[in-house]
Formats: structure tokens, sequence, C-alpha cells
């Protein structure tokens, strides 16, 4: 079983004392990283030595945790384009391209960042497991964080649901918004009848909060710039829409494809302390151009 990571940590005063499970609890490994870990023996060394969970540590000791991976996913390879932005040996960032969806599924079997990134790693003849972190619509370009291993996906994850990774967006709308800057707090849910639809739902949706700000108009359209709070499911399209400024070319929500053929919705940048050394990281993808060229014939159109 090959070691796909291997990490040290030195133990500082604060942890003296500690058992290795308290520190590893400490550093956001989650108590089914270390049911992991505990599967293969040796992958916990104390000094260079195999060592136990119980195990308490002493100040200037040498924790190592090796992560090892033997199973890859059930996902075809397929050599496609896309865009690594930085990569390490905990996490891979990639600019998504619009129509090219997250996940496999029934209907999208080989033409998915999953796919892509599986050809990607058997060219370096290295076990692939898909840890998408912050799943993106298919039509939704931009920035996408995918975990390396089981660690960092856990401790992304539960970063995540603390609302410490920032997302923000770009999406373009017909009309001037007004006012330029705002809160939109309206709580979303099913649309019954439809898997993939979400509506507005006051009395039994889940909350949703976007912020949103015009960063320019250009003729008939606006483009703005857009944090999330919540990561619900068409947030951002369902939230614009109530608003009265729909995204363009969306295809379930406003149809209106006659300056794109694809919502114009670009995750730009991404935020958030890396799982392992805990440095803050910025990550951003410039508008893609099928938008640029809206913003273009509306700035024509003006002038």
């Amino acid at each position: 079983m090959p070691v796909v990571r291997k990490i040290q940590y030195e133990i500082g005063q604060e942890d003296e004392g500690r058992r290795i499970r308290h520190v590893l609890r400490r550093k956001g490994y989650s108590r089914q990283n270390m049911i992991e870990l505990k599967k293969t023996p040796g992958c916990v060394l104390l000094n260079g030595q195999p060592a136990y969970f119980p195990e308490k540590v002493q100040a200037g000791q040498v924790l190592t945790i090796l992560i090892k991976e033997e199973k890859s996913s059930d996902i075809f390879p397929v050599g496609l384009d896309f865009g690594i932005l930085y990569e390490d040996e905990d996490i891979l960032v990639v600019n998504k391209p619009a129509g090219m969806p997250t996940h496999p599924s029934a209907k999208n079997t080989d033409n998915t960042l999953a796919n892509a990134l599986a050809f990607y790693y058997s060219l370096q003849d290295r076990p692939f497991v898909f840890r998408c972190c912050n799943r993106l619509d298919r039509d939704t370009s931009g920035v996408t964080v995918v975990a390396k291993h089981h660690v960092s996906a856990s401790i992304l994850s539960d970063m995540s649901i603390r609302h410490e990774v920032c997302r923000e967006y770009n999406a373009i709308v017909k009309g001037c918004v007004f006012p330029a800057c705002g809160r939109i707090d309206i709580p979303l849910g099913r649309k019954p009848g439809s898997i993939i639809e979400r509506m507005v739902d006051l009395e039994n949706g889940e909350r949703a909060v976007t912020h949103y700000r015009t960063e320019k108009c250009c003729g008939d359209y606006t483009l703005l710039s857009l944090n999330l709070e919540t990561g619900r499911t068409h947030q951002i399209r369902i939230h614009l829409k109530a608003i009265g400024y729909p995204l363009i070319g969306d295809y379930l929500y406003n149809p209106d494809m006659e300056q794109i053929s694809r919502q114009a919705l670009h995750a730009r940048r991404l935020s958030f302390r890396h799982p392992i050394s805990g440095k803050t990281m910025s990550f951003e993808a410039p508008i893609p151009e099928d938008m640029e060229k809206v913003l273009q014939a509306g700035s024509q159109e003006k002038s």
C-alpha cells in the first residue's frame, strides 16, 4: 500500500502530556481519519517508532503520520482540459471550465472533472480517490479545491461547515441592479415534483444568505460580486431571481440565451486556511471569455 503523504509535527509545549489522539484532534483530524489510520499498522510514528493513539507525547518529540492509499475511485480516466491553479501534497486547486460537470452521473460518465483528474493521476501512477470540497454546477466556471487524501478532505469539510471557506462569485444579470449592494436572506427548499430545482420557501426552507455588490454596469448588463454565508443548492441563481435580477443564460430559472449559452456565473475567488500547514491561501480565476464578451457587448451598445 503506497504512502501518498507523510506529515510530521514537532510537539510543542502546548501539547506536553497529551495523548496522540488529542494532539491529532487539535490538528483537525476527525475520528474517521483516525479509524482509517488504525486500519494499517505503522501509520503513526513517534520519533520514528510505531506508536498508538493512547500514548502521551512530550515536547520536542516528532509525531509522523503516514497516509496510505491503495484503492482508487471507480472513475474512468479521460484526458480533458482543465486549469491547475495550485498543487501540493495535500490539495489541488483547479479552474473548472463551464460545461464540465464536477461528479459523474448516469448521463455524464466520461466528461466530468472527476474523469479529468483520474487521467491526471494515472499519468503519475498514483491512486485516485475523488474528493472535491466545493462542488460547482456543470455550467458554473471557476475555482474549486480537491483534497488529495482523506485527512485534508475531512479538515476542509469541517472548515466549510464552520463557514471558514470564503467563496466569491461573479454573476451577470440584465438591467442595472438597485440597490447597488445588499444582503439577501431568503430561505430555500426543493421545488415539489423536481429532484433538481429549488425555490423560495418561506415556511419550510433552509436559511440562505447572499451578499452582493455591483462591480460595474455595462449597458443593459450588470456584473455583480457575490459572497455566500451559506451554500445551498442553486442559492445564487434563486436569490438573484427573487430580487428581480436573474442570471442571464440560466436554463432552469431564466432561459435568456440571447448573449450567452450558459448561466453567467463564475467562482472567481476561493480563500481558506491550508488544511495541514494552516497558512492562509487565496486563489483567483479571471472572468472567462464568454462572460467578458457579454460585458463588452453591453458597453458597445451603451456607447
